[in-house]
């Protein structure tokens, strides 16, 4: 059984607040570890110790430690690593945006494609200009660190989900696990992306793995993990089934929220961006 469905407003807004879904000695496997390690990625560690404290507590449940922070003052960008000894697996694990973070909605709106020399094609200008800005420190962690990409999974959510896209051409992982991704470059570039596992979940009526719309070249990586509206996982439907499916939801939202909206998100294509509803399907209650 899933976790049960989250519309709050705080689970879009303030992912950090929920719980982590870890729990001490679980046995997780990459896809579940990916998908909350994106979501532990708003956790402001950077600014709140109190924060920071949280997020190495989450991930110590899973035998993760050495955590470290990267953050670009300038650009907003920001994501963390840490490393399993006792099997060598690193996360990699970017942030998406916050809506109280300009910089971060600066980036978005930075759609125009631009070259991508650190592989090929073209990519968003904003995503690229947000893990270029992280690139050095990555580097210096790969560098003193010495993680095995063979056992390094990259992941994020929205933003964050683009940033590790791209940086999946640069440092090729194990694992990419992409939550709410929205599209990040042309044909050519998407070719570039080599992980020898790659995961794109789009949780139903996500509207955020819409944009930007496939104009000018725009592609996403083309399998993908549908999550239906009743938390069930169909792995690249067909269109016919997403577009009822995603009617469905978007009336059972109706039924069920419409009169909640002070605490609830107003329609179901933002609340199913939330990464709790992506999370929840990797976990069982508690």
């Amino acid at each position: 059984m899933p976790l049960a469905y989250d519309p709050s407003r705080t689970a879009l807004y303030h992912p950090e607040r929920h719980d982590t879904l870890f729990v001490s000695g679980q046995s997780c496997s990459p896809l579940q570890l990916a998908v909350e390690a994106a979501r532990l990625a708003y956790h402001r560690a950077e600014v709140d110790p109190a924060q920071r404290i949280r997020l190495a507590d989450a991930l110590a449940r899973v035998g993760f430690a050495d955590l470290v922070l990267f953050v670009d003052s300038k650009s907003g960008a920001e994501a963390y690593a840490a490393r399993r000894s006792a099997d060598g697996t690193s996360l990699l694990s970017f942030r998406g945006t916050q809506p109280d973070n300009f910089q971060d909605l600066i980036a978005d709106l930075r759609a125009n494609l631009v070259a991508w020399p650190e592989s090929a094609g073209r990519v968003h200008d904003g995503f690229a200009v947000a893990v270029r800005a992280l690139r050095p420190q990555i580097l210096e962690w790969i560098d003193s660190a010495k993680p095995d990409l063979n056992k390094l999974i990259l992941t994020g959510h929205s933003l964050g989900a683009a940033m590790a896209t791209l940086a999946a051409s640069i440092w090729p992982p194990a694992w990419l696990v992409t939550i709410g991704s929205p599209r990040v470059g042309d044909a050519a570039f998407i070719a570039t992306v080599v992980a020898k596992y790659s995961v794109r979940f789009v949780d139903c009526c996500d509207a955020v793995t819409e944009v930007p719309p496939e104009i000018g070249g725009y592609v996403h990586i083309k399998d993908y993990k549908y999550l239906t509206r009743d938390a069930g996982i169909v792995e690249n439907p067909d269109p016919a089934f997403v577009q009822s499916d995603r009617s469905r939801a978007r009336a059972d939202y109706y039924r069920q929220y419409s009169g909640q909206v002070a605490q609830n998100v107003s329609v179901r294509d933002l609340a199913d961006h939330a990464p709790i509803n992506y999370a929840r399907v990797m976990f069982e209650p508690g």
